[in-house]
């Protein structure tokens, strides 16, 4: 399978990556939201390659999800 785009990847990795089939719901979810054409367009593309492929090749992306529980102070 051809490899997704940097803007595609950055596009999943705002949503929960824990596994294919969540990442297609929660992108499914925010598509009614989008008014631009272009995040649109950015979404069906993403959506598309992501219900063609198979679950393995999706976790050998090695997509991470994001730290929400970052908390700079500890960070030194």
């Amino acid at each position: 399978m051809e490899k997704f785009t940097i803007e595609q990847v950055g596009l999943m990795c705002v949503f929960d990556t824990s596994g294919r089939d969540k990442l297609i719901e929660d992108l499914r979810g925010s598509l009614d939201d989008t008014d631009d054409p272009d995040m649109t367009e950015l979404m069906r593309g993403v959506l598309d390659r992501l219900e063609a492929m198979a679950d393995a090749e999706f976790d050998a992306l090695g997509l991470v999800e994001p730290d929400y529980d970052y908390d700079e102070e500890t960070e030194g």
